[in-house]
């Protein structure tokens, strides 16, 4: 998340996305603002559907800090569907026109992000150069391979989604083809993913290893995707890879010289063992202060602890739950520790202990 103004506009916080290519800009924030909007486009991402928004003119943002940067606003979309998500509002989406004008470093240990002049940078460190092509949609593509735990290594084009919060997804034409949700995969049913298009359908498991240049990660966590439409439905890419998978780096961006850098942290080789808590949250309301629990999986801890789709989780071991960000409470619910949560079901208020555990 960035701080950004448009047109000398209060600030704005935007995302960050190797996943996306113009400045987007929401919708209702176009509006506040007065925006000059023209026509309607049509965008869609993982999820089967599309989302309709306008054309953006006359409207330049530009980065507190970096003097003399402009670039264009291009479009304007609704995004409180995905801002539920997050936990808090964000305002718009940065990508690759903004990237390719530095080298990029993506520090996520820190919570850092740096940017150096492309023509004088000069990288002298551990990790190693990735050759990348970007698409027509501005993504890097990098060659990559994944083994599943029964079969051969399958090799192909990979996109580097810093936009996405999951780990490693498989496109469904390759879950197809190569037949890798049979031969007794242990999977769970995926809840609560999506993007622009809305939901997204698939299990979630393992393969054996994922292959980058010289990296190689043992059993990552796998969304194997069945969606017969969007992204993830993709004949040209074999997978996705998202922030599970490059916080294990330091990522260099360098479009203009075709590559990426990956520097593996200390943590590079800590195994992917997350706890499952087996429920989705949402935000709604006045400053998103409402946490409403929207999906439960079944044979998981929230079920067996007695959670309900529509049930308002209150707080957490006394300490109300709106107060941290969604993606702080969904990484709580990663570790494997006794909670205590306070649930409003209706009229009814209700104590549960809730303790995530491995499900994969």
């Amino acid at each position: 998340m960035l701080k950004v103004k448009i047109n000398n506009s209060r600030p704005l916080s935007f995302v960050f996305d190797t996943g996306d290519k113009v400045g987007i800009v929401d919708a209702d924030v176009a509006k506040e603002l007065g925006l000059k909007l023209e026509g309607q486009v049509h965008v869609g991402g993982a999820g089967a559907e599309t989302l309709a928004g306008s054309l953006v003119k006359e409207a330049t943002w530009t980065l507190p800090g970096l003097e003399g940067f402009t670039q264009p606003v291009v479009l304007s979309l609704p995004l409180g569907r995905m801002a539920a998500r997050f936990g808090h509002d964000f305002d718009g989406i940065i990508g690759s026109d903004f990237i390719r004008q530095f080298v990029v470093e993506v520090d996520y240990q820190n919570r850092v992000l740096k940017l150096y002049d492309k023509d004088k940078f000069n990288y002298s460190g551990s990790g190693q150069s990735i050759p990348i092509q970007l698409n027509g949609q501005g993504f890097p593509l990098l060659n990559g391979e994944v083994t599943p735990i029964s079969g051969d290594p399958i090799k192909g084009k990979f996109v580097l989604d810093l936009g996405s919060s999951g780990s490693l997804v498989l496109m469904s034409p390759v879950v197809t083809e190569h037949n890798l949700l049979s031969n007794g995969l242990r999977t769970i049913k995926a809840i609560g993913v999506g993007g622009a298009g809305g939901q997204s359908t698939g299990q979630i498991g393992r393969v054996r290893e994922l292959k980058i240049g010289d990296f190689k990660i043992a059993n990552p966590l796998t969304l194997f995707s069945e969606d017969k439409s969007g992204a993830m439905a993709s004949r040209d890419l074999i997978a996705n890879v998202g922030e599970q998978i490059a916080a294990k780096f330091k990522v260099f961006l360098d479009y203009s010289h075709a590559r990426i850098i990956l520097e593996p942290t200390p943590t590079f080789a800590d195994p992917m063992d997350r706890a499952t808590a087996g429920f989705v949250m949402t935000t709604e309301g006045k400053g998103r202060a409402t946490v409403r629990i929207t999906d439960v999986l079944e044979n998981s801890p929230a079920s067996e602890a007695g959670l309900q789709k529509d049930d308002i989780l209150v707080s957490i071991d006394g300490k109300q739950a709106a107060d941290p960000q969604i993606s702080r409470l969904a990484e709580m619910f990663e570790k494997p520790a006794t909670y205590k949560l306070k649930i409003r079901r209706g009229e009814q208020s209700l104590q549960m202990p809730l303790t995530p555990r491995k499900l994969i």
